[in-house]
């Protein structure tokens, strides 16, 4: 699964923005052949007295922690086109905000520790894997 947890300043995301950005995330997993339930986006607001950067508090600011559990990259190239592609998803909103402070990273976790409704899923591009991203929900198999 990608969760994205993005924190951010007031002022960054309106609701429209946060649906689109969120939808726009996870049309791109779904392309890669993940189901789309797998992708969670959380956003969370901060007040600049509480986002702090270098010890002071930040006006306008975005960190977004990129969790990935579901697949991982297996070579450098792979892990550049994939910090691309978050930069371009992130792109447009950063934008319009001069002075953004922006940063994001990525953490890939074992598969191994990860359940959906206390069921283990599927192997990476298992007949189950594709059978749960057709039908858009996670069964027992």
């Amino acid at each position: 699964m990608p969760l994205w947890t993005i924190h951010h300043t007031p002022g960054i995301f309106n609701a429209e923005e946060k649906r689109a950005l969120a939808s726009r995330i996870t049309d791109h997993y779904e392309s890669a052949g993940l189901p789309r339930f797998y992708v969670v986006t959380v956003f969370h607001e901060i007040e600049p007295e509480d986002f702090y950067v270098g010890g002071e508090p930040t006006q306008v600011g975005i960190r977004v922690v990129i969790d990935h559990i579901a697949r991982h990259a297996v070579d450098t190239e792979s892990r550049r086109r994939i910090t691309q592609w978050i930069n371009q998803m992130l792109s447009p909103t950063l934008e319009r905000h001069p002075g953004v402070h922006s940063e994001f990273h990525i953490d890939e976790t074992s598969e191994e520790l990860w359940m959906i409704n206390g069921l283990v899923p599927p192997p990476g591009g298992s007949d189950a894997e594709k059978r749960w991203a057709k039908e858009n929900v996670a069964t027992a198999y």
